[in-house]
This record gives C-alpha cells, structure tokens and sequence, in this order.
C-alpha cells in the first residue's frame, strides 16, 4: 500500500481520482498519517472542491441522476 501524498499527487497530475484510488484513500485514512500525508490530503479535497480534480465515484452519481 502507498502513501496518501503519491495517492493525491497522482491525482492532482491526472486530474481524476479513481475508485480504486477512493478505496486506497479511504484504507490509509484509517491508520496514523504524518503531517505530510493529511496535509496532501487536504490539498486533495480542496483541489476536488474547486472542481480540478473530478471523481469518478461522484461522476457515477452525477449519471444514475441524470438519465
């Protein structure tokens, strides 16, 4: 398993964050971080937030809404 700072770096490179990414996400934010990994992290939701990173989960939810 990786860190959340190569997670969220790849994210912010691609500007798409997968499920399989969410789930690895969702995984590592329940053991103890370092400053660095929450601080990425938080990086992550605000760059999510401001639109420059879409996921895909929130995607799916956007799709089953609109048909």
């Amino acid at each position: 398993m990786g860190r959340i700072q190569d997670l969220v770096r790849q994210a912010l490179e691609t500007g798409y964050l997968s499920l399989a990414a969410e789930e690895q996400l969702r995984s590592l934010l329940q053991r103890k971080n370092d400053s660095d990994d929450l601080t990425a992290f938080m990086q992550l939701q605000r760059a999510a937030m401001e639109g420059n990173v879409k996921q895909e989960s929130r995607e799916a939810i956007l799709q089953s809404f609109s048909q």
